[in-house]
């Protein structure tokens, strides 16, 4: 070969250090093809190779490295030719994708959108932390057939982020799970999931651990089933690590006591950092500022904090706070003044901050003292040094507002409904609350609306055990389904102005919409009724609304909302469905054994699950039909006589009952018979409505509850 043959022109060097510009930079989108000289597929004489070969194979075919491969080249990185999208050697290479769309341009360029806008839409959640959004975007784009690769891109981001981002993916994960992603695709995410994990670990140490954890907490969320860890480690070889990742989630995270428990509470990333932490700390940092004067030290505790998002809070307390200490004010302003002009606190939490204070001045009206012109006068001075734009202010008198004069009845009420849900949520006694009620609202639906309003306001303030009481107290009282749908109404209403001092209201709402339903204090169709008063509404009690709406559709969610909080739907936490059926069981035995009415119903009474009592009305019926026992049957009339088990509970007893009449005539062979007879006596002993027929007995399925 030649000299010159080796000589690179200075045509060709600006062409490479084009192609090398370009390579680097990211937003650089044109393409640039270094083709190869001819001279490069001819020998030193100039006639082609003798040896040169070429496939015959459709598809299309590719030498080792791209046909970069060699000593002294320069590898692929100049190759930027987009037939070359599907790379053997990239980590996030699926060789299914090449099988499934073979030559299929416009296949490609469709997956290669559908990557780029997972990635931002991952991106966006991992900073809103909006589910409800998530979901609509994702469907938005379509293309569910490559939903796999955005359960594997979430999850695979979000391993290389912290506990907060881990835990929003698997929260993610659940909530889209059936409704919006098949569980084939999460099926398969998590197999590319799994495959990958070579390459992961390059960039992500400790993958193992963590994409274990991940497979662990689905296994406990039910969207992966436990054989998955089998069935995918049969495919992979014994040293990969893959095999080590499905190991570690069986051996060392399924395998331990109380394995559900621990692995939910791993990541609690913000569900750790409640809004009560976080007010505990802004008031306590306000009060060292005001004995100490250290505004610098003051900002860095305010940084910390990392909620930018709730800094009106810090406005608000540090306002009332020198609404109550005069000789503080001057320095709580100060402080206002330079984290305004610092851009710790925005305009807009500023703002927001103060607004909340107009909002309540008639509340601390009756602990301080000329309330309103004393926030009259930080307005003014706030506005004067130009720190406040009180012309986004909401206008207010130096006058009470005549309405909230005529309401003052509902106005007591609230203080005393306050009263008792705090005394509530420290002796945890129903029948106190109940008959504090009669004594005050003497059945108003108005104020029944507004107790459950409070209740669960507090409630969403507080930690888990306070809301799981919330739950059970709702449960008990026995309110019309109206009262308790004017209540949600009210919360939904006020979810916005909730949201200024609960971030997570979206999630707590939701929850307790759906708790309700499953709880059997509404009923489904009372969520479409709620939906039509708001058509056309975007708020965050909608979304909370949507929310609860998908979480009802999950596989198994009747069970899963009902350890939502721990409590597994009694006061006791960790009482789930299964231990609550052995001790109706027992109780049945026991009766048996005494035949003593009162007690029974009192150990049914003590289970603390009166949204549960269908299944003693399943387990007794079944006894009475199998032992033809009229004793038994007593104990259904005792309970329904003094109001243990209402008409609700009956039906969805007995309709259970209906499902398995075929398993149940395996041993009892005129037990369809039985219950015919017994359908008749609890129609004329109004159990049961007279529409009760075996054309309608799909009930109780709705929850997720299994027989």
């Amino acid at each position: 070969m030649e000299l010159k043959d080796h000589i690179v022109t200075k045509e060709r060097k600006q062409q490479i250090r084009s192609a090398s510009e370009t390579a680097t930079d990211p937003l650089s989108v044109s393409p640039l093809r270094i083709s190869v000289s001819p001279k490069a597929h001819t020998d030193a004489k100039g006639s082609p190779l003798k040896y040169a070969r070429h496939s015959h194979s459709p598809k299309v075919w590719r030498p080792k490295k791209g046909g970069w491969g060699g000593k002294g080249t320069w590898g692929g990185l100049l190759d930027l030719d987009d037939n070359n999208i599907l790379n053997p050697s990239d980590p996030n290479y699926d060789s299914s994708e090449e099988c499934e769309h073979p030559n299929s341009k416009k296949s490609t360029l469709d997956f290669e959108l559908f990557k780029k806008k997972a990635t931002v839409i991952v991106e966006e959640y991992f900073a809103t932390d909006d589910v409800v959004s998530t979901a609509n975007e994702l469907i938005e784009v379509g293309m569910p057939g490559y939903h796999y690769y955005f359960v594997k891109k979430l999850v695979s981001m979000a391993m290389d982020r912290h506990d907060k981002e881990k835990e929003m993916a698997a929260v993610l994960l659940s909530a889209l799970y059936a409704g919006i992603i098949d569980p084939p695709q999460v099926h398969r995410g998590f197999s590319k999931l799994v495959e990958s994990a070579d390459d992961l670990i390059v960039d992500i140490p400790d993958t193992v651990d963590v994409l274990a954890l991940f497979i662990a907490r689905a296994v406990v969320d039910d969207i992966l089933p436990p054989a998955f860890l089998r069935k995918q480690m049969a495919s992979l070889s014994l040293d990969s690590k893959g095999v080590e990742v499905l190991k570690r989630a069986e051996k060392g995270y399924l395998s331990a006591p109380l394995h559900a428990e621990i692995i939910e509470r791993r990541w609690g990333g913000s569900r750790n950092k409640t809004v009560e932490d976080v007010k505990a700390r802004i008031n306590n940092l306000l009060i060292e500022y005001v004995v100490s004067g250290d505004k610098k030290e003051a900002c860095i505790c305010i940084k910390d904090l990392k909620v930018p998002f709730f800094h009106h809070e810090i406005v608000k307390r540090a306002l009332i706070m020198a609404m109550e200490r005069h000789q503080a004010e001057e320095r709580l302003l100060d402080l206002l003044k330079e984290a305004a002009e610092e851009g710790l606190v925005n305009s807009s939490q500023i703002t927001k901050g103060f607004g909340r204070l107009i909002d309540t001045v008639d509340d601390l009206s009756l602990d301080i003292p000329n309330a309103r012109g004393t926030l009259k006068s930080l307005i003014s001075k706030a506005a004067s040094e130009g720190w406040l734009c009180a012309s986004l202010l909401k206008s207010f008198s130096l006058q009470p507002d005549k309405r909230s004069l005529e309401d003052c009845a509902t106005k007591i009420f609230k203080m005393k409904a306050q009263a008792i849900i705090q005394e509530y949520f420290l002796s945890g006694d129903i029948p106190e609350v109940i008959s504090c009620l009669e004594a005050e609202n003497d059945s108003s639906a108005q104020l029944n609306a507004i107790f459950v309003k409070r209740l669960v306001t507090l409630a969403m303030d507080r930690k888990n055990r306070e809301k799981e009481m919330a739950s059970v107290l709702l449960s008990s009282l026995c309110f019309p389904a109206d009262d308790v749908v004017n209540g949600f109404v009210l919360l939904i209403e006020s979810a916005d102005d909730t949201a200024l001092d609960n971030p997570v209201v979206v999630e707590d709402l939701a929850m307790f919409l759906s708790r309700a339903v499953v709880d059997e204090v509404l009923s489904p169709q009372h969520l479409e009724d709620i939906e039509n008063q708001f058509l056309g509404a975007e708020s965050i009690g909608i979304k909370a609304l949507q929310m609860a709406k998908s979480l009802l559709k999950a596989r198994l969610s009747g069970e899963r909302i009902l350890r939502c909080w721990g409590g597994g739907g009694s006061s006791t936490p960790g009482c789930a469905v299964e231990d609550a059926k052995d001790k109706i069981g027992k109780l049945l035995e026991e009766y048996e054994s005494g035949w003593d009415v009162r007690e029974a119903c009192l150990c049914i009474k003590e289970l603390g699950m009166p949204f549960f009592h269908h299944e003693v009305v399943k387990k007794t019926l079944v006894k009475v039909m199998e032992k033809k026992n009229e004793r038994l049957w007593d104990l259904l009339k005792e309970c329904f006589g003094s109001g243990l088990i209402t008409m609700n509970q009956m039906v969805k007893g007995f309709g259970r009952v209906a499902e398995s009449l075929d398993d149940l005539a395996l041993d009892v062979p005129d037990v369809k018979e039985q219950f015919i007879q017994y359908v008749e006596r609890a129609k004329m002993a109004g159990w049961l409505d007279s529409s009760f027929g075996f054309g309608k007995l799909e009930l109780g399925k709705e929850n997720g509850f299994c027989l």
